[in-house]
This record gives C-alpha cells, structure tokens and sequence, in this order.
C-alpha cells in the first residue's frame, strides 16, 4: 500500500476525487479530512471519502504519510503553518493549486526554508461543481498532473508523488514553477476570465433577462467555468496577477484589432483570422484525442 494515512486539507472535488481513487485502487489505509465546515465534513464522512475528520490542522495531519492541501490559495500560508510542528518525519506534502509561486513561497516562509518534503502539484482536472458531493473516483483518468519540484524537493517525495498520480490513472509531466505560471495563465486563468466578464457584462445590461432567455448552447458551453467558484478564482487572480494581467492585456489588444477589422467590413482579413484559429483548434483536439485524454 503507498500511503497509510492521507490527510485531505480541504476535501472538496479535488481532494475528494484523489481520496476516492486512491481507495478505490487499495492503496491508502486510512482517509483524513481537514476544514472548516462541519457540514461539508459530515457529508464527506457519510459518503466515506474520508474515515474520520477534524477542524484543526495540526490534529489532522498527525500520523500522515501524505498530506495533500485542497485549500484556496489564499489559505496556503495558514494551513502550513498550522501544520509544520504535527508533521511526521516521513510525511510528504502536496497540494492542487492553480497558481504554483505562490504557494511556493507560502511554503517557504512558513517552514523558514523551501521545504524538501514538499512538491508543488496541480492537477489539470475538474468541474464547474465544488465540495465533496462533486467528488468522483474517475476524475483524473487520463488528465494531466502537473509537478513543479523545487530545488529542495527530495527525490523520495517527488516520486511518491508521481506514484499517487499514476495510480489515479493520470499522466504526470514535471514543470518548472514560474513556467507553469505563464502557461496557465494563457491555457486556463485567462478563459475563466473571459466567462467571469461576458456573463457579468451581459448581466448587469438592461435587456439582460431578453439575453439570457434567447442565449443558445454556444453561450451556455462557453460560459460553464462562469459558475466556478469565486473565493477560489479571486485567489488565483492574485497569486498569479503578473503571468495573467499579461496575457490579459495581450488578448485586450487581439480584441481590439478584431473589432477594427469588424468595424472595416474586411471579410478577407475575418476569413485569415477564422481560419488559423480553426486550425489550431482542430488540431488541438486532434492531439487531445491521439493521447488517449
């Protein structure tokens, strides 16, 4: 068995959904859980995502081998600290949050170094759903898990790490931290900000009930991440505001020139525009589905 005891610190679909397949494949003993509401606990507990639970970190994390830190990434600081003096001698540490310098530097500052038991992880999963009735065992077959190890980060802890993963069925793929930052930032914080945006303009317009009433399955498939949660995307603004404010702003000028050329009735330069973007698209699925994903 990999893990005797896993310690979830925010069990939610994440963390949930990493319970749930790591005991679905026999390979964790026994299952903690570890936040602030009761509710979603004893709910958690009574669909056995976790065998018993408790509201103090330190308490939960005694007696883990793994622990794995679902929390917002506001939230990344207190729950290492909490942590730092009830931890195991063999205890690994990871976490799935989107943005990984931040956290990085969470860690850092509250076990006063870069930690070598601690690896960076983000888990390239998930639904617009949250808490642990969104939980399912499946969630990671085939998707990638992105590690970021630091220059501290032991080789006996990254690769119990990327043992977890696998036995999830994902596909594990090493990162450096500030690379990853960029790469999200392009690929999957800045389409939630587009959602987050058109919904909200669309929103607060006059005829908005008239919109949204005549709003087709585009709208509907395109706006989905709109009803991810908001405490977790305003962390994820902040801790990642330089990669993504960039990309912003590049997509701001993109819009720009669209709308010029919109505006100009240049239906050669809207066919070159179109065109490349289908291409790229269509051979991003076809990539996507050559992988097995």
């Amino acid at each position: 068995m990999l893990i005797r005891q896993l310690t979830v610190i925010g069990v939610g679909l994440i963390g949930g959904s990493l319970a749930r397949a790591l005991r679905e494949a026999g390979e964790v003993g026994e299952v903690v859980g570890c936040g602030r509401g009761r509710a979603n606990l004893e709910k958690a507990l009574e669909l056995g995502v976790v065998d018993r639970y408790s509201h103090d970190i330190g308490e939960a994390v005694e007696g883990a081998d793994m622990v794995f830190l679902g929390v917002p990434l506001g939230a990344m600081g207190e729950a290492f600290g909490a942590m730092r003096q009830h931890l195991l001698p063999d205890a690994v540490i990871t976490d799935g949050g989107s943005a990984k310098r931040s956290v990085v530097e969470a860690c850092r500052v509250a076990f006063g170094e870069l930690c070598p038991a601690f690896v960076p992880g983000h888990p390239i999963a998930g639904t617009e759903k949250s808490g642990v009735e969104a939980a399912f065992s499946t969630l990671y077959r085939g998707r990638r898990v992105i590690l970021t190890p630091t220059e501290a980060t032991s080789a006996a802890a990254l690769k119990k790490v990327e043992a977890m993963w696998q036995l999830c069925g994902a596909r594990v793929t090493r990162m450096e931290v500030g690379h990853h930052d960029e790469v999200l930032a392009a690929t999957s914080h800045l389409p939630h900000m587009l959602a987050f945006s058109l919904v909200d303009v669309l929103a607060r317009m006059k005829e908005n009930d008239e919109i949204f009433r005549y709003a087709a399955g585009g709208f509907r498939d395109f706006t989905r991440i709109a009803s991810s949660n908001p405490v977790m995307w305003k962390d994820i603004c902040l801790a990642n505001r330089e990669a993504l404010s960039e990309m912003m702003e590049r997509y701001i000028g993109e819009m720009s020139e669209l709308a010029a050329v919109i505006r100009a009735g240049d239906g050669d330069r809207l066919l070159e525009i179109f065109s490349r973007a289908k291409a790229a698209r269509d051979r991003y699925v076809d990539t996507v589905k050559d992988s097995g994903a």
